[in-house]
């Protein structure tokens, strides 16, 4: 089933928007609320960042799990060997952003924020009663003041053609959170399993906002909301030597949420963290 691409001002977006994270776990929107030129600001700052000696100054906080991951650092995937061709640093409005590019992060992480309490909104007003109920609160309220929500930048360095064998970018994989608002990246690559299996191209037109399920609203939903699994592949021929920037916000409760009769939010991402193997 191809992803349905939805215009955010039209009457029957969010009805349509919640039809297609039940079906495929990804929706994609345009015309919406998320500027492009802030988008391709933010791309341009960071992509500078990444490429300098700046970054090591950042070096991750092993607690807090706010700042710099290195490639040699990087998650690798559940069920699989080797890392991701990856790099990327974790914003939380509380954490360490280097000055001089806090001004555009933290005013996307607002925005972005706030458009994710709209979308939550809309998955809780379709979703079936028998699901509803489940909730243990409102989906837009389990972010209300939330620390938790992270905003990671994300750079796919240029493919040199010594990565070890089976290495891709993001091997395939679920995410932790409720939902994941992503802008499209400056590169093609992203990719959802359909239910037979075939992999799927995201449409990917710069401007396009690509919203996925995460592990918590499948839990939360009790399985109604799938966390689709999706990946981003290697380049080829000329592209292989370009850099991909990224831009996904993780939406997360507060700690103390109740997601079901087995997990909080605390619980659920301590079990999921330490399945990637960043965290002990």
């Amino acid at each position: 089933m191809p992803i349905d691409v939805i215009d955010y001002t039209l009457a029957d977006a969010p009805k349509r928007f919640v039809e297609s994270l039940h079906n495929t776990g990804f929706g994609v929107l345009i015309n919406h609320p998320i500027k492009q030129e802030l988008v391709e600001s933010i791309y341009k700052q960071w992509f500078e960042f990444f490429n300098s000696e700046e970054k090591h100054q950042f070096a991750f906080d092993l607690i807090k799990q706010d700042g710099y991951f290195s490639t040699e650092i990087s998650e690798t995937a559940k069920g699989h060997k080797e890392k991701d061709i990856k790099e990327y640093f974790h914003v939380y409005p509380w954490g360490r952003i280097p000055e001089k590019l806090k001004a555009d992060i933290l005013n996307y992480y607002q925005l972005t924020s706030e458009l994710a309490g709209q979308l939550l909104d809309w998955v809780e007003q379709y979703s079936p009663s028998e699901v509803a109920q489940n909730y243990s609160e409102s989906l837009s309220q389990m972010i209300k003041d939330t620390p938790n929500t992270l905003l990671r930048v994300l750079h796919y360095p240029p493919l040199t053609g010594d990565e070890k064998p089976g290495a891709i970018r993001a091997a395939a994989h679920e995410d932790i959170n409720l939902l994941t608002i992503l802008p499209a990246a400056n590169e093609a690559g992203l990719q959802v399993q359909a239910k037979n299996g075939d992999w799927l191209d995201i449409p990917a037109d710069f401007g396009n906002l690509i919203i996925n399920i995460g592990d918590m609203l499948q839990e939360a939903s009790q399985g109604y909301f799938p966390s689709t699994s999706h990946r981003v592949i290697n380049p080829d021929g000329e592209n292989s030597g370009k850099s991909r920037i990224s831009l996904p916000l993780f939406l997360h409760p507060r700690s103390e949420v109740k997601l079901s009769e087995r997990h909080t939010q605390a619980s659920y991402l301590l079990e999921r963290l330490r399945e990637l193997g960043v965290k002990s």
